[in-house]
């Protein structure tokens, strides 16, 4: 029992109390888009941002105001498509698109790339109909031992910590 009570009042605050903390907290917008983290598994617009190959999808996504979304938790499967494909758009496409006015165009296109999940390669089936962030189809196809999304080649997968990119060699645009 004495040993309790030396336990005890040695865990003790000595008579001091506990105070709030002095660290002054401000609510930033954003979301998960803002946080800092150069350790964990990298989110979706982090992986994109970081790749040399994606800086015109990653311009589109700011112009069209859909990074936070894409940096929120998901899960996602985005279809990624490179500079290249982007550059195979008849001339002045992007320009036209990144345009403050074109914004919900943009979106749309965008959210035509974003698949609400995750969807390994295991899960896709040749003839698959995924529904899209804008409520249109895409359909995934067999091309040898590998898949095509709406025709586009399916170059390489990313995990991600908030989904999969799947890197594209065109861009879908919705019908």
């Amino acid at each position: 029992m004495m040993v309790f009570a030396t336990v005890l009042f040695s865990c003790g605050s000595g008579g001091q109390t506990e105070s709030s903390s002095d660290v002054a907290t401000t609510p930033v917008d954003g979301g998960q888009a803002t946080v800092q983290d150069d350790v964990s598994q990298q989110n979706i617009v982090q992986v994109a941002v970081g790749s040399k190959d994606h800086t015109t999808l990653v311009a589109a996504l700011k112009a069209a105001a859909y990074v936070d979304a894409l940096a929120n938790a998901g899960p996602f499967t985005v279809f990624a498509p490179t500079n290249a494909a982007f550059d195979a758009l008849p001339a002045g496409t992007v320009d036209n698109l990144v345009k403050p006015e074109n914004q919900a165009q943009l979106r749309d296109i965008l959210e035509y790339h974003v698949y609400i999940g995750v969807m390994r390669e295991n899960m896709m089936r040749e003839g698959q109909k995924l529904n899209q962030a804008n409520m249109k189809n895409v359909v995934l196809a067999k091309n040898g031992d590998k898949f095509t999304v709406n025709g586009a080649n399916i170059v390489a997968a990313v995990p991600c910590a908030n989904g999969i990119v799947y890197v594209i060699d065109k861009v879908l645009l919705p019908e």
